[in-house]
């Protein structure tokens, strides 16, 4: 059997030769539907590792307590979600919750974005406005999943005391700190100066957004520094024991419903977002973008099922009067089918292995374009390789019968 196969591959390797332009065309256009399949799941596959490293290093066991809360309603068999704006969350709000929530096993943080376009100066450097500064308490990298590749994290002396002291992101490294040790250097924010403590690890971009051009500061120290009306603050919460998280939420609302001064009977006027929930929304959307690339690869592979179906019958045809002559040698039935079947196997294998190849490389390249974090989409290369095998298995099926079918007599007497 194996030599059988063997035998087959070289012969329709030579049919391949002989009609070497019909068979390039239909393996270019059934590669042009694997390299839009492959391309996109690749996107896709590089999106979701983006987000998944970004938000997942939170970890299941955390939850915030924002301004925006999502609604979602199902009636009539849709689902519509909308985001409702509430008050902001206010200092003394955000402060009252942090002493008043005593939940055991957990750590409440508590910080605010100063600004997103801060100059910052090392000795006769500056950085352009472009520095997000972070007002922050001393849970805050604990609780955001940022962990440090050198110095150390601030400590609640370092809050309770408003030192002047910073943690910044891993992009400083590279440009105004750079060919020095970041570390006990001084930097200057509005004028005021600072201690670098701590160098975040690299983060990476989210939709074209630096993570690493980024400086940590007391929480204190930021409100005296940057001044502004209705600021909003953001509550954090992590919780050692993920058993206890639900739990955590509850006594979190209750707690947040207190320091609002909510009456028993209203809504709460503040969102809740479990960060695995927040991984599942954003992850649900990628979906879509999966389903697009097979709507799109179906469409165009129905197209070159249609051509290689099309190329196999042509082939079926002007070799009629070889077909006759194997089987007046005693070819089987079966025999002749295999030939033509192993044929279109071929082909299609060959137009998936450049679809796959294509998909791949473009795919990178436009992660690489977005600053996704690119992995090999083995689901892609799978589906790829299976469409293929279905395609060439459905075009060739025909074809094969037909050829089988042949009278040989008729056949050997075909010009």
């Amino acid at each position: 059997m194996a030599r059988l196969v063997k035998e087959n591959i070289k012969i329709a390797l030579g049919s391949i030769k002989t009609q070497l332009l019909r068979t390039i065309l239909t393996i270019v256009i059934i590669a042009i539907g694997i390299t839009a399949l492959v391309s996109i799941l690749t996107v896709v596959s590089a999106l979701e590792n983006t987000l998944s490293s970004n938000f997942a290093s939170m970890g299941a066991n955390t939850f915030t307590i924002r301004q925006y809360e999502l609604e979602v309603r199902v009636g009539n068999g849709r689902r519509q979600e909308r985001e409702i704006i509430n008050p902001i969350i206010s200092y003394p709000e955000a402060k009252a919750f942090q002493e008043k929530y005593n939940y055991p096993f957990t750590h409440a943080s508590l910080s605010f974005t100063a600004t997103a376009a801060a100059e910052v100066k090392f000795e006769n450097k500056k950085t352009d406005p472009e520095i997000t500064v972070v007002g922050v308490d001393d849970y805050f990298l604990t609780n955001s999943g940022l962990e440090l590749a050198d110095g150390r994290n601030f400590t609640g002396f370092d809050i309770e005391n408003n030192n002047f002291v910073c943690v910044v992101g891993s992009d400083f490294e590279n440009g105004l700190l750079k060919d020095v040790n970041p570390i006990d250097k001084i930097i200057s924010i509005r004028g005021a100066k600072f201690k670098v403590i701590g160098i975040l690890k690299e983060k990476g971009s989210t939709f074209g957004n630096s993570q690493d051009l980024r400086v940590m500061i007391p929480i204190q120290v930021a409100r005296s520094l940057f001044t502004q009306p209705n600021i909003n603050y953001n509550l954090s919460v992590l919780v050692d024991k993920k058993e206890l998280l639900e739990a955590a939420i509850d006594n979190a609302i209750i707690t947040m419903r207190k320091v609002r001064k909510q009456n028993p009977v209203q809504d709460n006027n503040f969102g809740i977002v479990r960060s695995d929930e927040l991984i599942n929304q954003i992850l649900s959307l990628t979906s879509v973008l999966g389903i697009s690339a097979w709507i799109i690869g179906v469409i165009t592979i129905f197209g070159s099922s249609i051509a290689l179906m099309n190329i196999m019958l042509v082939s079926v045809t002007e070799r009629t009067r070889e077909i006759g002559v194997r089987k007046a040698l005693g070819a089987k039935k079966s025999t002749i089918a295999f030939q033509f079947f192993t044929e279109t196997i071929v082909i299609g294998q060959l137009g998936g292995i450049l679809g796959i190849i294509l998909g791949i490389s473009i795919g990178s390249a436009f992660a690489a374009l977005l600053e996704f974090d690119f992995i090999i989409p083995w689901m892609a290369i799978i589906a790829a390789v299976i469409t293929s095998f279905l395609v060439a298995v459905v075009s060739g099926l025909y074809p094969a019968i037909k050829a089988a079918k042949l009278d040989p007599i008729e056949a050997l007497r075909y010009e």
